[in-house]
Order: C-alpha cells, then structure tokens, then sequence
C-alpha cells in the first residue's frame, strides 16, 4: 500500500467513523484530528473526489537551493575524519578551498546526512597541517 492509499484510506476510515456514530467532534477526538481539519478535508473530498484527500506537500522542492555533492563531500570528509565542527568546517573551507558556506548550512547538511552529533568519546582536535 504506497502512501497515497493510506492518506485516502485513513480520510475515509475518520469520514465513516463520523457518519456512523453522528458526532463529528467525537470521531476527531477518536483519530486526533481537528474538526478545522476534518471540514477542509471533507470539503476538498466532495468538490475532487478520493485525489483531494492525497497529503501533497507544503512547498515544492527547490533542488537550486541544494548544496553541491562536491561540497557535501568535503564537509562530511571533514567531519569524520576530524570531528570539526560546524564553524570550523566553514572556516576551513573558505581558507583552503575558496568555498564560502555559512555554519548553518553545513550544519543542515550533516543533520541530513546524520552526522549532526560528534561521538562523546572523542576530543576536538585541530587539523595536522
């Protein structure tokens, strides 16, 4: 079952559930849903039919805004090699790269790759130059 089906399947389970019993606030109460929620949802279902109850997502995707694989590369290879932090990746690669990236965004990018937390058994170290 892909995650479509569940989405309608579930819309449907809560819009019988209501039906069934007559209460509307009860069967939202019962699934953990608003009545806000419930409405939108029922209204959308009776103006597009089952495809109005797909959950799409809040924003599309902007794959322009996506750190380049090269630059994700070196920011991992950092990391786990040295277990350098955020500024300090930043840091070292506007010096011995020219690739000028805020600590945010690396940080984004190890959270991504789950790389966010350093191990608790090692020390900082600086880089051997």
């Amino acid at each position: 079952m892909t995650s479509e089906q569940r989405d309608i399947s579930r819309k449907l389970r809560i819009f019988n559930y209501a039906k069934q019993i007559g209460n509307v606030t009860a069967a939202c109460r019962h699934f953990g849903t608003s009545r806000k929620i419930f409405y939108r949802w029922k209204r959308a279902y009776e103006k597009d039919g089952e495809q109005a109850l797909v959950n799409s997502k809040p924003r599309p995707e902007n794959p322009k805004l996506r750190t380049k694989p090269e630059v994700e590369e070196k920011i991992l290879h950092l990391r786990r090699t040295y277990h350098f932090g955020q500024q300090r990746i930043a840091w070292y690669l506007e010096r011995y790269h020219g690739i000028t990236i805020s600590a945010g965004v690396v940080r984004c990018v190890l959270i991504h790759n789950g790389l966010n937390r350093l191990p608790r058994n090692e020390r900082k170290r600086s880089p051997v130059y």
